[in-house]
C-alpha cells in the first residue's frame, strides 16, 4: 500500500493512471514478480504481489521512484510524490489471498469511482475485470486466482464474480488492514471477545496471518538476525566474507571486486553476494556500487549464488 504525500493525488487524470499501470507491467515481468490483485486510486494504490527473482523493496523502489520522476517532470513539481515508504504486509496465503483480492478489487466502488458493481467489470485501473476477461494485459496472474474457484475458465470466472459480490455486504475489513494482532487473532469480534482475558495471542502488524503463522515468521527473522550477529561477532564482515570466498575458489578475495566481467568470476562473485546479503544483511544496491555492478545484476547474482551453495553444500563458516 503507498499514499500519496499528505494524503494527496498522486493520479490527476488517466494519462497519469496509465503511466503508473504500463510502468507497473514492465517492472513486474522484468523481475518475474506475480501480482494477484491490484486497484488505484486518486491517492494511494493497493497491490498484492508474491515476490519473484528480486526483492520486493526492489520491485517497488523502481516503481514509484520512475512514476514519481515522471509524474514531477510532468507538473514541473519538486520534492517527495509518495507519503513516507510504502506500508507492506507478509500474507498467509491459503488463509488471506482469496479475501485480500475481493477486498483490493472492491476498493474503487467503495470510493465511488464507479457506481455499480456491474460497472467494476470494465473499470481499467482494477485488476477485477481482468479476472473476469474483460480486459486484458500480460502481466497479470489471473489463472492462479481462477484456479482457486474452478479448473473451467468460464465457471472460475463466474464462481469468482459471485465471490466478490458477496464482499459488498462486509463492507471495510479493518482486520485486513488493521494491526497485526487483531488479524493474527481472526477479526476484530474475536479480538475483543479474547480481549477479556481468556488468553493472548501474538500478533505484529507486519504480518497477516494466524498466530501460528505469525510466530512462525517472527521466529525465522529472530533466527536471521541472531546468525547475522553470530557472524559479525566471529568477524565476518565483507572482508573476512571475500576470503572465504576465495578460499573455496582458490583464488584471492579480492579479486572479487575486479573490474569487468569475466567468466571465471561468476560463480565466486555470485556465491559472495548471496551471503552478503542473505548473511550479512547488505543491501543489494550498496553491493552494486561496491562490485562495479547494476543492482538487478546484483540480484540475479544472489538468486544464481544460492543455487551454487545448496549444489555444492558450501559453508560460511567452518564449524
Amino acid at each position: 500500500m503507498v499514499r500519496g504525500i499528505e494524503r494527496k493525488r498522486i493520479f490527476r487524470d488517466d494519462k497519469d493512471r496509465e503511466s503508473f499501470v504500463q510502468r507497473l507491467g514492465d517492472v513486474l515481468k522484468e523481475s518475474s514478480t506475480a501480482c494477484y490483485a491490484w486497484s488505484l486510486l486518486p491517492n494511494h494504490v493497493h497491490l498484492l504481489l508474491k515476490t519473484g527473482d528480486h526483492p520486493i523493496a526492489t520491485v517497488m523502489r523502481r516503481l514509484l521512484t520512475g512514476y514519481a520522476v515522471t509524474f514531477n517532470r510532468r507538473y514541473r513539481r519538486h520534492g517527495q510524490l509518495f507519503q513516507n515508504r510504502y506500508k507492506s504486509i507478509l500474507c498467509q496465503e491459503d488463509r488471506y489471498l482469496l479475501e485480500l483480492v475481493r477486498y483490493i478489487h472492491l476498493n474503487p466502488l467503495r470510493a465511488g469511482l464507479v457506481d455499480r458493481y456491474s460497472q467494476l467489470g470494465r473499470y481499467k485501473y482494477c485488476g477485477h475485470g481482468f479476472i473476469l476477461g474483460n480486459l486484458k494485459n500480460d502481466w497479470q496472474d489471473v489463472d492462479y486466482v481462477l484456479g482457486f474457484f474452478s479448473r473451467r475458465r468460464a465457471s472460475a470466472q463466474g464462481r469468482y464474480k459471485e465471490y466478490v459480490f458477496e464482499g459488498i455486504a462486509k463492507g471495510r475489513r479493518p482486520d485486513l488492514v488493521g494491526g497485526g494482532l487483531v488479524r493474527s487473532l481472526g477479526g476484530w469480534s474475536e479480538a475483543r471477545r479474547l480481549g477479556k482475558g481468556e488468553r493472548r495471542v501474538k500478533g505484529d502488524e507486519r504480518i497477516l496471518g494466524d498466530s501460528e503463522f505469525v510466530l512462525d515468521t517472527l521466529k525465522e527473522s529472530s533466527e536471521r538476525f541472531e546468525r547475522r550477529y553470530e557472524l559479525k561477532a566471529r568477524g565476518y564482515d565483507l572482508g573476512a566474507l571475500a576470503e572465504r570466498v576465495g578460499e573455496i575458489f582458490g583464488m584471492e578475495g579480492g579479486d572479487l571486486y575486479s573490474p569487468g566481467k569475466y567468466r571465471r568470476l561468476i560463480k565466486p562473485r555470485s556465491v559472495f553476494c548471496y551471503w552478503a546479503v542473505r548473511e550479512l544483511g547488505e543491501t543489494t544496491t550498496s553491493m552494486a556500487k561496491r562490485l562495479g555492478l547494476t543492482q538487478a545484476g546484483v540480484s540475479k547474482a544472489v538468486l544464481r549464488g544460492e543455487r551454487i551453495v545448496k549444489e555444492r553444500h558450501l559453508r560460511l563458516m567452518e564449524s
